[in-house]
């Protein structure tokens, strides 16, 4: 028999409550990125991937009727300035931060929540690192400027060097907001009228706001669909789908 059998009951009570107190602590909020620099990767490897400059038709030529329409759209769309579209412009050049898809808030009708849906999050955040695998050979292959470098006038944000300098040619804000919508719309059926309305919303932001042209968008919703058809296709992607539905689909029930 133990010479301090108290000693040791002592020893044993404090350890139990010590697990107690261990399994009723919450748990750590997940970690998650802060922008571009730290940003997660994609899911697709880059010789498996799409290749946008291959299967996208070229920019509108020089003087064709649909430059003709670019061009008109773009400059009637500079009256839009300090209206409330204008600021929903602005407000959806947000595309890097975990909090970037809270735009289809309204569409699922609950708050979009990294914290509470940290797969659902990684999931989005790991697309837009795919959309730069897809689409880079044709920004970089076309090289088309971005209209408010052809020709100046207001935008509804400050374009910074890069922007100036980067393919206008097609959209990845257009891209990555369909590809989301596809995504959110399969996730939450009974809402896709409303996802899906917002997904082309986020790309018309983009010719509001003077950063791109409407030929440009329209080019970001073809290479957004191959983006989510090749998903679909990824076993890894096809994983953190199912964990993330069911992290989305709790998520609003609890907001009912």
């Amino acid at each position: 028999m133990s010479p301090f059998p108290h000693a040791r009951r002592l020893a044993a009570t404090a350890l139990a409550f010590a697990l107690v107190g261990c399994a009723g602590a919450p748990a750590p909020a997940p970690a998650f990125w802060t922008g571009f620099r730290d940003h997660p990767h994609g899911y697709l490897a880059k010789d498996g991937a799409p290749n946008a400059a291959a299967f996208l038709p070229p920019p509108p030529e020089a003087g064709s009727l649909r430059e003709q329409d670019d061009i008109a759209v773009y400059r009637a769309t500079r009256a839009l300035k300090d209206t409330p579209r204008w600021a929903q412009a602005r407000a959806d050049n947000e595309i890097e931060t975990p909090s970037a898809p809270r735009v289809f808030d309204e569409a699922l009708g609950i708050r979009f929540t990294p914290e509470r849906m940290p797969v659902l999050t990684r999931l989005l955040g790991r697309m837009l690192g795919d959309l730069e695998t897809i689409q880079t050979p044709a920004k970089r292959g076309f090289i088309r400027p971005r209209p408010f470098v052809t020709e100046p006038a207001e935008t509804c944000i400050t374009p910074e060097p890069w922007l100036a300098a980067s393919g206008s040619y097609p959209s990845g804000h257009s891209a990555l907001g369909w590809a989301w919508a596809l995504v959110l719309s399969e996730m939450a059926p009974d809402r896709a009228d409303e996802i899906l309305a917002r997904g082309l919303a986020y790309g018309e932001s983009r010719m509001i706001c003077g950063v791109h042209y409407a030929s440009d968008v329209e080019a970001g919703r073809i290479v957004g669909a191959a983006l989510f058809a090749s998903l679909k296709a990824d076993p890894a992607f096809q994983s953190d789908f199912a964990i993330a539905a069911r992290e989305l689909t709790e998520a609003r029930a609890a907001a009912r």
